[in-house]
């Protein structure tokens, strides 16, 4: 166990979060799925961590200090991995969440079935007794002047996520009971809560399913869940190849949930939303939706087309709108006139993180645009590299590329 733990670590800083909530890509271009069953690479990670904390294997390492001082912005998983990384090569880190909690979309945008509070909160503990400062309640460019947090330190990493949530700007979208996913997801179940409504989620990725997850365990009455895409087929494709991610049907635990307790799976595919109707007292009370079609153009692009007569009314009186991210918020592009791309992330030139302000990074969401933890993860680490690297003034670091410590600066 010992072995398979250091081999881990050596690649992954957080398994036991990638263990539970990565959909695993790894295991899509596993070798044995070509004609089987592939590894089940994330419940192996997931073992062998837990095992690790189990065992007290855990045990904080601090490292000798080279002086140089790094502030982290946001405490997601990229941020996280930097600080890690970043404190494992000397520097003094410290992490600014403008939250009470840390973790990000680990710890506001998870339901605990999925990944419980008390993981997150185990793994920032650790890494406080490593020498790492976190600083909750702490809104830079707010509360604290991004300007003040640059002069202060060696340098500054932005990895602030991609929280501008994608809207649905159609009639009907300002009633009440209509609301972002991460409105509902988040740690305040009180504020909304699907006891005894008929809910309807529009978007079918993961946050989707834990909003279905959610809605099933506080008691709703009836759950509806609408998907754009046409429904994946049950196996590759011949466009889908083995390395490839596989596009396929997949059951999550949301779907096994609802139709064991509902009688249905809850997922509806290939249906656009028009409008939202109220009743008497403002409050949303159905969809009308149309179902839609996808063939090819003759550039083989994807094309949408309404099928006539599909027409449909469905009852609802709340709605959860989990269609994606955009990107990060505007507050540093503004006040650091930061340059971003076309879909507004922070901008660095190709295979760097550096943004184009000095001593000022990003890492994660806020610069590759919404993805998965472990990517966040990934950033996180290699961002923690060059930034070594340029507070060194060395070509090298001991933060190895995929791996963890090489060695300490002497």
């Amino acid at each position: 166990y010992k072995e398979a733990l250091y081999t881990l670590l050596s690649t992954n800083s957080f398994p036991e979060f990638t263990g539970r909530v990565c959909p695993a890509p790894c295991e899509g271009a596993c070798v044995l799925g070509i004609n089987a069953d592939p590894v089940s690479i994330k419940s192996i990670e997931c073992a062998i961590i837990d095992k690790a904390f189990e065992e007290g294997w855990m045990k904080p390492q601090v490292p000798v200090r080279t002086g140089k001082k790094v502030a982290v912005i946001g405490s997601g998983p990229a941020g996280m991995a930097a600080a890690h990384q970043i404190n494992n090569a000397g520097h003094k880190v410290t992490v600014y969440e403008r939250a009470p909690n840390f973790g990000g979309l680990l710890y506001y945008g998870i339901p605990n079935m999925k990944l419980d509070k008390g993981v997150v909160e185990r793994r920032v503990e650790l890494m406080r007794q490593e020498g790492v400062e976190w600083i909750p309640n702490a809104n830079v460019g707010v509360d604290i002047p991004i300007e003040k947090l640059i002069d202060e330190n060696d340098a500054v990493v932005l990895s602030n996520g991609a929280t501008w949530p994608r809207n649905l700007p159609i009639k009907g979208r300002d009633l009440e009971g209509i609301h972002f996913a991460m409105e509902f997801l988040g740690v305040n179940p009180t504020k909304i809560n699907a006891k005894g409504r008929r809910v309807l989620v529009i978007g079918g990725g993961d946050t989707g399913n834990d909003c279905i997850g959610t809605s099933l365990r506080q008691g709703a009455t009836d759950i509806v869940s609408f998907e754009i895409m046409s429904k994946p087929p049950p196996g590759r494709g011949n466009d889908n190849p083995w390395p490839q991610w596989p596009r396929i049907f997949r059951v999550d635990y949301g779907h096994s949930e609802v139709k064991a307790h509902m009688g249905a799976d809850p997922r509806n595919f290939s249906i656009l939303t028009k409008e939202f109707t109220s009743d008497a007292n403002g409050r949303v009370s159905g969809c009308q939706t149309v179902e839609v079609e996808w063939t090819k153009d003759s550039a083989g692009r994807m094309a949408m087309k309404e099928v006539p007569g599909t027409e449909k009314l469905w009852e609802c009186d709340l709605v959860l709108l989990a269609m994606g991210f955009l990107g990060p918020e505007s507050t540093f592009t503004e006040q650091l006139k930061l340059e971003t791309d076309a879909r507004s992330n922070y901008k660095t030139p190709a295979g760097t993180y550096r943004t184009s302000i000095p001593k000022v990074y990003a890492a994660g969401d806020c610069r590759r645009g919404q993805s998965l933890v472990v990517w966040a993860i990934n950033e996180g680490r290699q961002c923690a590299r060059e930034v070594d690297a340029d507070l060194m003034g060395t070509d090298t670091t001991p933060l190895s590329v995929t791996g963890g410590i090489v060695k300490i600066h002497s």
